[in-house]
């Protein structure tokens, strides 16, 4: 029987894992399982990816940058705030600290499911030396979006250590979003206090 051309099964591969580690985490990971869940032969997985850590890698890098990412969402949604070098920014005239506690009440608000697969991928980095670069590329990017609207791009990384405590918080608490508690937090690291 000839083999037939599929074009599509890397990325379906890929899809069938973020969908496991959303659903049941990293632990539940395997060839086995990911060919399962993609309706592919398990020498598939093995062909794409020679290991879990090259397939997370390739999750990890589409989580961040897939369907134009979340960090391209970031971007427009801070493109409107009145912050910017210099100040400088965009024309919605909301203050950076507004635009922010918006952006983290959506996600707060959206499916939990996917912030928990972006920081179970994203931690996993903490193990996983492949995942490093991909995971210091996320922060960068952030870092770089964020700072786009701060006259400092220290205050550009201390916003995102604060925006990823906070989701972390939520996610492990498990306790409503906060309005006004985070947009004091997200304000007195910007100075909008």
């Amino acid at each position: 029987m000839a083999r037939r051309y599929d074009p599509e099964r890397r990325t379906r591969i890929i899809d069938a894992a973020i969908r496991i580690v959303e659903l049941k985490g990293i632990a539940a990971l395997s060839h086995r399982s990911v060919a399962a869940e993609a309706g592919v032969p398990l020498g598939s997985t093995t062909y794409h990816f020679a290991g879990l850590d090259d397939l997370l890698v390739a999750a990890l890098e589409q989580v961040s940058g897939g369907q134009g990412g979340a960090m391209k969402d970031w971007e427009e949604a801070l493109a409107g705030s009145g912050g910017g070098k210099g100040g400088k920014g965009g024309t919605g005239g909301r203050s950076l600290a507004d635009a922010l506690t918006r952006l983290l009440e959506e996600y707060a608000h959206g499916d939990r499911g996917r912030i928990r697969l972006e920081y179970e991928l994203y931690l996993a980095a903490l193990r996983r030396p492949a995942l490093q670069p991909v995971a210091a590329a996320w922060l960068d990017t952030m870092v770089d979006v964020i700072g786009r609207h701060t006259e400092q791009e220290a205050t550009a990384r201390v916003l995102v250590a604060l925006i990823d405590g906070l989701l972390l918080q939520l996610l492990l608490t498990d306790r409503p979003f906060d309005r006004a508690a985070v947009r004091a937090a997200l304000a007195r690291v910007t100075g909008e206090g």
